[in-house]
């Protein structure tokens, strides 16, 4: 009788594990009927890599394993011969993972017996599992590479995959995040753990933060470990996670709200116990914010050349110039969680691919790939002004919904894809977050405007780096925390739409602490003194914010879909 009760309580998905292990549904997969799935079939599939929905239940999608980003030349032309006979459309994961879309009931099954057979695996790609284990794209041979972790990353996924405890059975997905550089190309903070390069005394080893997501840093867990150490505290936390991760509520069980629940303390003392070795104290962190550029000089004095993809797609002829690429100069080719491709080991300096995008420095989620977004978010980033965010190598994550896939809260500027009826009908919107500390995981970005109509969102953030660029400062997340994040989120809301009333780019001042409402209220009064004239009530920028956005970008039946009008404001 207490074991029904507690099962009433559990949520939806626990229920299903309850009942039968997702492990030991597998010998169901070669006899299923894909054209007639229930809603237990498309929850176990999840954790061999397929996915689908009810309300989409044609359309298949396929996730591949490829930890670290490191494949073969030959298992990526595989791949790409796959894509070609069954005509699917490929995607590059946040994750460092390859993604195929656009599979049918009728070829899903043999299309999973092919891409298992390669060396890969799509193995727990989905579902409440370890989710591909991602480390630097650099990793072992870049110029800030100190400690080789690619080993461990594949002890770690030899722990976990396809093991009958762990398939499917946590209580949430958990993201792993690993690097031995002092600097890396993507920053890591956005995962559940992260093993950040460190240092105590004399001896390289890693910190260990815990309780990010793509919403929240992780935090500081105090704990050093040596290199020979990490993969035992791994298993570990894995085993701890199982049994006192929260199985309940399901918008409460990922590893950041037991955090919140029980403390990072409660979650040490779990580790400890399965690990059973005393935890030193932190090490000195070695990470350091470098600009990296599209060709590199690797540790082997060799190069390394970064093919920027249309932010995440490729197609199969692309796959196959690259691979026949990388196989003629006897390279390596690597997948970053940046959504790019990677050519490592070449001895020429000069290579002849053309990357077909400006996408070095934007994250992009799946878009209308996925059910859950609104609207195409990898096309719609034609609104973006691009050039200037590659002139300036501006750090953008673009979200298609509030999940953020695109890591909208670590970048320099986020963005969400959603729907708005804020201007008139209900047409395609984004909402604009500014000024993480993402380097060094210090803090998210806060919310700069709940709302901007697509059509105005090209001068919005021209805006937004016109004033940068007169700031003198020469990276963006510097600009953030020095300047941007000395002021509450009204006030720059309400500066940047006065900026863009009067067709104006206003230095902003430098401040040494933050200020109050009157403060605020009295600097913009004497750069924009027609703003008496707006309604400010409560102290708070909330109203004049609100009057002023419907002022400058009410629309009415537009095509969200339209291209951007090639006349631009010109900010002086």
């Amino acid at each position: 009788m207490e074991n029904e009760e507690l099962e009433t309580k559990l949520n939806k998905r626990e229920r299903y594990k309850a009942r039968l292990r997702p492990y030991d549904y597998f010998k169901e997969l070669e006899t299923l009927d894909f054209e007639s799935l229930g809603e237990g079939d498309r929850f176990y599939l999840q954790d061999f890599g397929i996915f689908n929905t009810d309300f989409l239940e044609d359309e298949f999608t396929m996730r591949l394993r490829v930890p670290a980003g490191r494949l073969s030349t030959e298992q990526f032309s595989h791949i790409a011969n796959v894509v070609k006979e069954y005509d699917l459309t490929i995607i590059l994961t946040a994750r460092g993972g390859i993604q195929l879309h656009d599979l049918e009931a009728d070829n899903v099954l043999e299309i999973w017996k092919k891409l298992n057979s390669l060396g890969l695996t799509t193995w727990q790609s989905f579902g409440d599992n370890i989710r591909n284990i991602v480390s630097d794209v650099y990793d072992g041979v870049g110029k800030y590479s100190e400690i080789e972790v690619y080993p461990l990353i594949m002890q770690m996924q030899e722990h976990i995959l396809k093991n009958p405890i762990y398939v499917g059975m946590l209580p949430r997905r958990v993201s792993i995040g690993i690097s031995g550089n002092r600097a890396n190309v993507s920053s890591f903070f956005a995962n559940d753990i992260y093993f950040a390069l460190a240092k105590k005394g004399e001896i390289l080893g890693f910190n260990v933060y815990m309780g990010g997501k793509n919403t929240e840093v992780a935090q500081d867990a105090d704990i050093f470990l040596l290199k020979d150490e990490v993969v035992d505290f791994f298993k570990a936390f894995v085993q701890a996670f199982y049994l006192h991760g929260s199985r309940f509520s399901r918008s409460k069980t990922r590893l950041f709200y037991m955090i919140e629940s029980i403390g990072m303390d409660a979650l040490k003392t779990h580790i400890q116990r399965e690990y059973e070795k005393t935890f030193e104290s932190a090490g000195e962190i070695l990470l350091e914010k470098v600009k990296f550029s599209t060709s590199e000089i690797l540790k082997d004095k060799t190069n390394a050349f970064c093919y920027q993809t249309d932010f995440g797609r490729l197609n199969s002829d692309e796959m196959q110039e690259l691979s026949l690429y990388a196989t003629e100069h006897n390279a390596e080719i690597r997948i970053g969680i940046d959504q790019n491709i990677y050519i490592l080991g070449l001895m020429d300096v000069k290579i002849p691919l053309v990357s077909p995008k400006l996408s070095a420095t934007v994250l992009t989620c799946a878009g209308n790939l996925c059910p859950y977004a609104v609207w195409s978010i990898k096309n719609e980033t034609d609104y973006l002004p691009l050039e200037k965010i590659n002139e300036h190598s501006i750090h953008i994550g673009f979200s298609g919904c509030v999940k953020g896939c695109g890591r909208h809260r670590h970048t320099d500027i986020g963005l969400i894809g959603l729907k708005t009826n804020n201007f008139g009908d209900t047409d395609a919107g984004v909402r604009v977050f500014l000024g993480a500390q993402h380097s060094n995981g210090a803090s998210v970005g806060r919310m700069l405007f709940s709302m901007v109509p697509l059509i105005h969102i090209h001068d919005t953030l021209s805006l937004i780096i016109s004033t940068y660029e007169k700031s003198g400062y020469e990276d963006f997340e510097d600009y953030a925390h020095n300047v941007l994040n000395k002021y509450s989120e009204g006030f720059l809301a309400m500066w940047f739409l006065l900026n863009l009333e009067a067709k104006q780019t206003h230095k902003l001042l430098q401040l040494n602490v933050k200020k109050s409402f009157e403060y605020e209220k009295n600097l913009l009064k004497d750069y924009f003194p027609d703003i008496m004239a707006l309604e400010f009530r409560e102290n708070n920028f909330y109203a004049p914010v609100n009057e002023l956005s419907k002022k400058l970008w009410t629309i009415e039946g537009k095509d969200p879909n339209y291209k951007p009008p090639i006349k631009r404001a010109n900010f002086r």
